[in-house]
């Protein structure tokens, strides 16, 4: 798929490849660092500092991972750092005491939400970082098990979480 960039970056066009990189690879960065981060201002600086990030690393891609792969670990190593400036935000678990009857009452508050499902959206809010993260590349983005423990720097094994929801998912 990233061929043609891979062509202008041998070629040392790297405002072509930059170009390409930028349109296809904005919204995903953009999706990811709004997982990581829970706010839209921040997702935007994130993914704007990414790029640049990107423009000034072209030269030195080495294409060792795929562009997509390397994309992502630069957003996520953004998101890490982009934290600190940030502050940590609080998290809590689907499992924690009381989530259950938080969603209940937001849907109950609803009426016309109380035959639809929960919204996704704030319930992945709610997970740690790392869940969230997972869930978003597996689910939404459809990375196999292996791009995900690659983006990620994780082991294969500790992918467990989405390696159960996928085997929920195909039955």
């Amino acid at each position: 798929m990233d061929e043609d960039i891979r062509t202008y970056l041998d070629a040392r066009r790297y405002r072509e490849a930059f170009e390409l990189l930028l349109d296809r690879y904005q919204h995903k960065a953009f999706r990811l660092a709004y997982s990581m981060l829970g706010d839209e201002a921040s997702a935007e600086e994130m993914a704007q500092d990414t790029f640049l990030r990107i423009w000034k690393a072209l030269p030195s891609y080495r294409g060792d991972a795929s562009l997509s792969t390397w994309i992502y670990a630069i957003t996520r190593n953004c998101c890490l750092t982009g934290r600190k400036k940030f502050g940590e935000r609080q998290t809590v678990s689907i499992e924690e005491p009381g989530m259950r009857a938080a969603v209940d009452s937001r849907l109950a508050s609803k009426p016309e939400r109380r035959q639809s499902r929960p919204d996704s959206a704030m319930l992945l809010a709610q997970l740690s970082p790392p869940y969230r993260e997972a869930l978003r590349l597996f689910y939404l983005e459809e990375k196999s098990y292996e791009e995900v423990a690659t983006m990620l720097g994780l082991p294969l094994g500790n992918i467990t979480l989405a390696e159960s929801l996928g085997e929920a998912r195909k039955s």
